[in-house]
């Protein structure tokens, strides 16, 4: 019967460990840290997306004006 209320308690205290850091850690990461993180995305990939649209204009005209 001891080492069953050993292994429960152990057990008990594993879980108290996991729920108290998981608790903590959902406090600490605020919904401002994910709408920052959403921002700085969308940023980069407009940025991203307008060097590309440059780079093709740029090569089309290239083109066009190698070839008249």
């Amino acid at each position: 019967m001891t080492p069953w209320i050993v292994l429960g308690i152990v057990a008990l205290l594993f879980v108290g460990c996991f729920l108290y850091v998981g608790r903590r850690d959902r406090r600490r990461l605020g919904a401002s840290d994910d709408a920052t993180a959403v921002r700085d995305a969308r940023a980069s990939q407009q940025r991203y997306e307008v060097e590309r649209h440059q780079s093709q204009g740029e090569t089309w005209l290239n083109g066009r004006t190698d070839g008249t």
